[in-house]
């Protein structure tokens, strides 16, 4: 029998679209519970799941608490920070013994050429409710595990503060000093062993869009990842970043289908 494992990236609180949530990614939640009734049509299909969760702190290179101006203000949430802005002290490390570093990492990220540094609200805080995975579904993942005798693999990532970590394979700019920001080779021989490799999660623009792209680079093949594509979507504002990975990706042989059409 071919094996189908299932990865779910970042299906936390904080992204669903839902009072109390820090950042809220609209259709989340409905994303979110179509997972969990795909969880409980096809768990004895699934031979794996993988549940990636966003783990930071209020002090994170992301988050305003990094960050002051002249003045001694923090950043607006959503404020784009570049090479320039750093350069010329539009914004400055709130520790100056972090600002050389901060330039070296605003300079590695533009080379990188994925995302601009983007502060963004705090979120997906350790020991917070919004770190939690959304309820519904944590309800279909205890089922599965009870059901089929199966764990599921929680993989925390983001906890180091000086680097982004949108994939769940690799930080955005890693540190070699840090395993936890390079690529997991005995996690990705279990991914590489998917025959169908089933997508899901929050944010398609974003944390779905790093992992995928990684996990195909890494794997070198896209064609064992099934995208479902109603169970993800992007933050708002950025939903032409999701599109373009959405048609770059199936032009390098992911497939794309909807929960209801899925047929394992």
């Amino acid at each position: 029998m071919k094996q189908v494992q299932l990865l779910l990236i970042d299906p936390q609180n904080d992204f669903c679209d839902q009072e109390g949530a820090a950042l809220p990614v609209a259709g989340a939640l409905a994303d979110l519970k179509r997972v969990a009734a795909l969880i409980d049509r096809w768990g004895e299909r699934l031979s794996a799941i993988h549940v990636t969760l966003d783990s930071h702190q209020p002090l994170d290179i992301a988050h305003p608490a990094w960050w002051r101006n002249a003045d001694g203000a923090t950043p607006p949430p959503y404020t784009p920070i570049s090479i320039e802005d750093v350069e010329n002290g539009v914004w400055r490390s709130a520790d100056p013994a972090q600002q050389t570093a901060s330039l070296a990492y605003v300079r590695a990220l533009e080379a990188a050429g994925r995302y601009q540094l983007i502060v963004w609200p705090e979120h997906c805080l350790l020991g917070g409710w919004g770190h939690n995975v959304q309820p519904e579904l944590f309800d279909a993942l205890k089922r599965w595990g009870r059901t089929h005798r199966r764990s599921v693999n929680y993989v925390v990532k983001g906890l180091n503060p000086a680097t982004e970590h949108y994939s769940a394979l690799r930080a955005e700019v890693p540190d070699p000093a840090d395993p936890a920001t390079l690529p997991d080779r005995s996690w990705l021989g279990q991914l590489s062993r998917a025959d169908t490799l089933l997508v899901a999660g929050e944010a398609l623009s974003h944390c779905v869009a790093g992992t995928v792209r990684d996990l195909a680079d890494l794997l070198g093949r896209a064609d064992s990842i099934v995208l479902l594509t109603d169970c993800t979507s992007p933050v708002p504002g950025f939903e032409a970043a999701g599109q373009a990975f959405v048609d770059e990706m199936h032009a390098r042989g992911m497939r794309r289908v909807t929960s209801a059409e899925l047929s394992l």
